[in-house]
C-alpha cells in the first residue's frame, strides 16, 4: 500500500511539473509572439504635394483631403506607423474644393476634428531629408498638386526608384500616379512599362473642367509611358496592383489602395 502510495505520489508531482513547464512555455512563447508584433511593426512613408496654384486659373489647389485621410486612418488603425514627408516640408496645402460638403466622407470628418493629426500634418518632414530604408513602403495621395511639383521632383523621383528596387511597395492614388511619370527601372525605361496601372481618367478631368489647365493628363501619360492603364466609370472605386505598383483611379478608391498595400505589408 506505501509502495502504491508513493508511485502515485510520485505520478502526481511529475503531472503537474509537466503541465506547469507547459504553461511556462505557452506563456513564453504568448510574450514571445508579442514581441514580434513590435519588433515588425510597419512605417509607411506618405509623400503630399507643396504646390498650391492651380495653374494659371488664380484658384488653389493641393493635396485632396480624402485621399489622405482615408488611407492615413485605415493604416494608422491596423497599428502602421505613419510619417508625412513634402517638398518644401511644414504644412502641405490643402486643395480647399476637397473640404467642400459635397465631397464629405467618414475620413474627412474625422480628419477635420482631428487636432493631433492636423498638428502632425503642418510640421511635414523636408522630401529631400528622407531616406528609404528607414520604411517599409511609401504612399502618394492625389489633389492636383502633384502633377506640376511631384512628378518632375528629383528626390521624389529618386525616392520612387529607391523604395520599387528595394523590393518595396508604392502606392498611389487619382492623381498621384502623375509620379511616375519620370521614374525609371534598372533598365532605364519607365518604371510602369508593361505594369497594370490605373489614374485619373481623362474624361474625370474633363468633368471637372480642368482638360486645358493641367500640365499632362494622368491617364495619357501613364500609357505613354506603357503602363497596361485599366479604369472603371468616372467616379467608381477602382484600385491595381502590379508587383510592388499599386494605384488607385480617384478619390473615392484611396481607401482600396490602402487596403491592398496593408495586404503588401503583413
Amino acid at each position: 500500500m506505501k509502495k502504491a502510495l508513493l508511485i502515485f505520489t510520485t505520478v502526481s508531482v511529475l503531472f503537474a511539473c509537466n503541465t506547469k513547464a507547459k504553461k511556462n512555455t505557452i506563456a513564453n512563447e504568448k510574450e514571445h509572439n508579442n514581441t514580434k508584433k513590435i519588433t515588425k511593426m510597419k512605417h509607411v512613408l506618405f509623400v503630399l504635394t507643396s504646390h498650391d496654384e492651380l495653374g494659371n486659373t488664380g484658384h488653389k489647389t493641393g493635396f485632396w483631403i480624402e485621399e489622405f485621410a482615408a488611407p492615413y486612418y485605415l493604416l494608422k488603425d491596423q497599428g502602421v506607423q505613419i510619417t508625412i514627408a513634402s517638398p518644401k516640408g511644414g504644412q502641405p496645402p490643402i486643395d480647399p474644393k476637397s473640404n467642400e460638403k459635397d465631397f464629405e466622407t467618414p475620413a474627412t470628418v474625422r480628419f477635420n476634428n482631428d487636432k493631433e493629426t492636423q498638428a502632425i500634418l503642418a510640421k511635414t518632414v523636408k522630401l529631400e531629408t528622407v531616406n528609404q530604408a528607414d520604411y517599409d513602403a511609401v504612399f502618394y495621395p492625389g489633389g492636383h498638386g502633384p502633377l506640376w511639383d511631384l512628378a518632375e521632383n528629383k528626390n521624389s523621383i529618386a525616392l520612387i526608384e529607391a523604395f520599387y528596387n528595394n523590393n518595396k511597395p508604392v502606392a498611389a492614388v487619382c492623381h498621384a500616379p502623375a509620379v511616375f511619370k519620370n521614374t525609371k527601372n534598372t533598365n532605364g525605361e519607365p518604371l510602369v512599362k508593361n505594369k497594370k496601372v490605373t489614374g485619373f481618367t481623362n474624361t474625370e478631368e474633363a468633368a471637372v473642367q480642368l482638360t486645358e489647365v493641367v500640365p499632362f493628363l494622368v491617364e495619357d501619360m501613364l500609357k505613354n509611358n506603357g503602363g497596361v492603364y485599366s479604369k472603371k466609370d468616372d467616379w467608381n472605386a477602382y484600385a491595381v496592383e502590379d508587383g510592388l505598383l499599386i494605384t488607385g483611379q480617384n478619390p473615392a478608391s484611396s481607401e482600396l489602395v490602402a487596403e491592398l498595400l496593408l495586404e503588401k505589408l503583413k
